[in-house]
């Protein structure tokens, strides 16, 4: 069974948006409807044993700029093939997989690399998280770089 709705995690970094053009691309070729989906990690921002405290304004200030990076990327993308474009909050692992389910998602296509740092030591790996846990089929895109790009060109 080909997949008709495909749900695309984005941290808005460059793997996750060579992930979405390839995403993109499939959706076009099958006939799917792709649906965006930014998660906010709310416990990698606000951990105390760091003296690090999130007020709800600095909580709605960073939904309100990460929903305008979203739609600004959904308009320059896959418009025929939009679906519904999310901003949500918590742990991004679960959040991808509960969307997943509740959107009856059929393929979860992310990048294998996303933002890097404390927020990444913290939560692990959530691609390899999601590949393992997720209620359905998951492709992993792999950031290509201009190295990459040089030995295709050859």
């Amino acid at each position: 069974m080909l997949p008709k709705h495909i749900l695309v995690p984005t941290d808005l970094s460059e793997g996750a948006e060579q992930a979405l053009d390839y995403a993109c691309e499939l959706a076009h070729l099958l006939g799917s409807q792709i649906h965006l989906l930014n998660v906010i990690s709310i416990p990698a921002l606000g951990v105390p044993e760091l003296g690090v405290a999130l007020t709800a304004s600095m909580i709605d200030e960073l939904v309100v700029n990460n929903q305008d990076a979203l739609d600004r990327i959904a308009r320059t993308r896959c418009m025929a093939n939009l679906g519904q474009v999310l901003v949500r909050t918590g742990d991004a692992r679960d959040v991808i997989n509960a969307t997943a389910q509740e959107l009856g998602i059929e393929l979860i296509v992310m990048g294998t690399h996303g933002r890097r740092g404390l927020s990444r030591a913290l939560l692990g790996s959530v691609t390899e998280t999601v590949v393992r846990s997720a209620p359905c089929a998951v492709l992993t895109v792999r950031l290509r770089d201009a190295h990459d790009s040089n030995r295709d060109a050859a």
